[in-house]
């Protein structure tokens, strides 16, 4: 999960607060101590945590907070501006050159991920129903060219290239003129990374910018390094003038440092946020999405985005009918995990849910995808009747799933139980639905459904 740690620790810092139905400038004083340390190891910035405490501080010692009804809420809603603030308060949107092609020049060091990302921000253009090209400008890394166009095919978005023995420079002026002939309105220039900021590397991507006058100046940087991604941002910014900052492998940070600290420091803006290795894990970077996220209110807006970008309607409007009639089969069951798969991993899913870091269970809960992909296999053994009536599945037929899905029979056998199980409560939901007027059956209808145990995750 990404920012695990810190967000961890300033819930735990939180939740004292949110209980307290008066809150003492001590007890601020308190937690804002907690919150510092909770920021200075998160590796965030020291002047960036400095003037973020004290700016916190300052708003939540005033009388408004000591006198409302919920102060520890407010002091908690303080805390949720203030941090998106510090991240630069609002979307800051990828640039659109009146006169097209828009320009658009990658640069970083090696080893952030700068190739991959150029593939991936071609992919969030072509979504948005754009005509990228990419211009393979990194002549110096063994195979940059070859990834480029590799990617190029796998997206069909052409990229333009001239070998590795014309310069970048020229291979850029090229590249935007062979834009301008064929119709494309984005441009994205692949440049050279280095293992460490040199001379060389920022005079060559000085003289791309001089030439080419991009609209953005990308730069792209390892969100795991932590404050060493923001020291390489301000580096570069002091070059090259950035415009933006993507963050890759955001997943991976649990600590959140890079994230903090690059705005306040360097005062460019996070454009975009890498999240996963494929080609759709580019998501626009919202600073008030991203402080809900830290602070466990979830993000169901971005959830909402990816549903409605990747769920047919229709289908989940039938299959919506299907479960309150209690017709959900395993032809169902299929397409409704490749309906969830197109959103993302599930633990990224279950960290956009509001609360979902308090949940009893679900906290430390591994969502292991081996392990649903060996339910999914148990499924695609099935004959197309044993899907649509899984009534006809008898201890020979389960034998011959266990033995086609690589499953054991008690696997199979746990799994059809679920599915079973999961079918009658769907019905009894539906009847406590239509039974709204009848309120007191309802309720003893759900009271008897859940048993006082605990509900269990789905097929686990």
């Amino acid at each position: 999960m990404a920012f695990e740690s810190l967000s961890n620790r300033l819930q735990s810092v939180f939740s004292k607060l949110r209980g307290k139905g008066k809150v003492t400038e001590d007890d601020v004083n308190e937690a804002m101590r907690e919150v510092r340390l909770a920021l200075l190891e998160a590796d965030v910035n020291f002047k960036v945590v400095k003037q973020f405490v004290a700016s916190v501080k300052e708003k939540a010692i005033g009388q408004e907070v000591m006198k409302s009804f919920t102060p520890g809420m407010v002091v908690v809603d303080i805390v949720n501006k203030e941090m998106t603030a510090l991240m630069g308060g609002t979307q800051a949107k990828l640039a659109r050159s009146n006169r097209p092609p828009t320009v658009i020049m990658m640069a970083g060091l090696q080893g952030a991920g700068k190739t991959t990302t150029t593939g991936k921000l071609a992919k969030y253009l072509v979504s948005q129903n754009h005509r990228p090209l990419l211009v393979a400008g990194d002549i110096y890394r063994p195979a940059a060219i070859k990834q480029l166009q590799v990617l190029g095919e796998q997206l069909k978005v052409p990229v333009f290239s001239l070998g590795d023995q014309t310069s970048p420079v020229e291979i850029a002026k090229q590249g935007v003129a062979h834009a301008k002939e064929n119709g494309n309105d984005y441009v994205i220039i692949d440049t050279a990374g280095r293992l460490h900021i040199d001379e060389a590397l920022m005079d060559e991507l000085q003289q791309i910018r001089a030439e080419v006058k991009p609209d953005e100046t990308l730069l792209v940087v390892d969100a795991m390094t932590g404050q060493d991604a923001v020291n390489v941002a301000e580096h570069f910014h002091n070059s090259l003038e950035l415009t933006g900052v993507v963050l890759t492998k955001l997943d991976g940070d649990t600590r959140g440092g890079a994230a903090l600290s690059v705005k306040a420091v360097t005062g460019c803006p996070i454009k975009f946020a890498a999240t996963g290795e494929k080609l759709d894990a580019l998501e626009p970077f919202h600073p008030e999405r991203m402080a809900s996220r830290i602070l466990g209110m979830g993000d169901m807006l971005t959830l909402i985005e990816k549903a409605q970008a990747n769920i047919d309607s229709d289908k989940a409007k039938e299959m919506e009918r299907k479960m309150r009639r209690a017709e959900f089969t395993f032809e169902d069951f299929l397409e409704q995990m490749e309906q969830v798969r197109k959103l993302g991993p599930l633990d990224q899913l279950l960290d956009m849910l509001p609360g979902m870091n308090n949940v009893k269970g679900l906290k430390d809960l591994n969502v292991d995808e081996k392990r649903l992909s060996r339910v999914e296999a148990i499924v695609r053994s099935m004959t197309k009747e044993e899907k649509l009536k899984p009534e006809l599945i008898n201890a020979s037929r389960r034998r011959r799933l266990a033995a086609g899905s690589g499953n054991t029979v008690q696997d199979v056998n746990r799994f059809l139980k679920q599915f079973e199980d999961m079918r009658k409560m769907m019905k009894q939901m539906s009847g406590m639905m239509g039974k709204g007027k009848k309120g007191k059956k309802g309720l003893a209808g759900m009271k008897n459904m859940l048993g006082g145990g605990r509900p269990k995750f789905p097929f686990r």
